[in-house]
């Protein structure tokens, strides 16, 4: 995974200035590694992508996000008890009630690569549509989580699942402030996402 410590001054190689049409029928496509096919995607939906090496650094970006948007007094809509214990030296301010909390701090099932999305389900939401939690999103997750697209990470959720599968299964996939947002968009529930990255590989 060294591609996240160079991420953010990655060079363009020759071969990215060259469309697949102008490269000839029969040259193979240029096939990303899966977790910058992500990092690229889920970038350009919006989100902000978070890169840490181990918990440390993780603690550490968490305590930068909650100063930066002044939420370190905020309540914090958190339904995963593992979360808790993980930043219980945060003090945060849990509640169960999303009307009532500044932003939601969550896992998610996997990152998808293909179109950037966060695969989550009711693990992490419960039976909550996405309209109905609040406006800002820190997902925790780990490198360990990618896949390549949805169906990938669908077979994954049965797998891990087998004596009670999941249900409301969905992706986040929008998370641009509204007047960035285009027709393509429009309907869907768009997220302020920060996305904390574990490298656990």
């Amino acid at each position: 995974m060294s591609l996240f410590r160079k991420i953010f001054g990655l060079k363009n190689t020759p071969e990215d200035h060259i469309k697949s049409e102008e490269r000839g029928k029969y040259m193979p496509e240029i096939k990303l590694p899966i977790d910058e096919k992500f990092t690229i995607n889920f970038k350009a939906n919006g989100g902000k992508f978070l890169y840490c090496e181990n918990m440390e650094e993780i603690y550490k970006t968490f305590h930068n996000i909650l100063k930066e948007n002044s939420w370190e007094d905020k309540q914090v809509f958190l339904l995963d008890s593992r979360l808790k214990d993980l930043f219980k030296d945060f003090d945060l301010k849990t509640t169960r009630n999303s009307s009532e909390s500044d932003y939601f701090l969550s896992t998610c099932e996997y990152l998808i690569a293909d179109d950037g999305s966060l695969l989550i389900s009711s693990n992490q939401i419960a039976e909550k549509q996405l309209r109905d939690l609040p406006a800002n999103f820190v997902i925790y997750a780990t490198t360990s989580q990618f896949v390549e697209n949805i169906g990938e990470g669908l077979r994954g959720i049965k797998n891990k699942n087998k004596d009670k599968i999941p249900t409301n299964i969905t992706t986040i996939k929008h998370f641009k402030a509204i007047e960035d947002k285009n027709f393509l968009s429009y309907g869907s529930s768009s997220k302020n996402l920060y996305l904390l990255l574990l490298e656990d590989l």
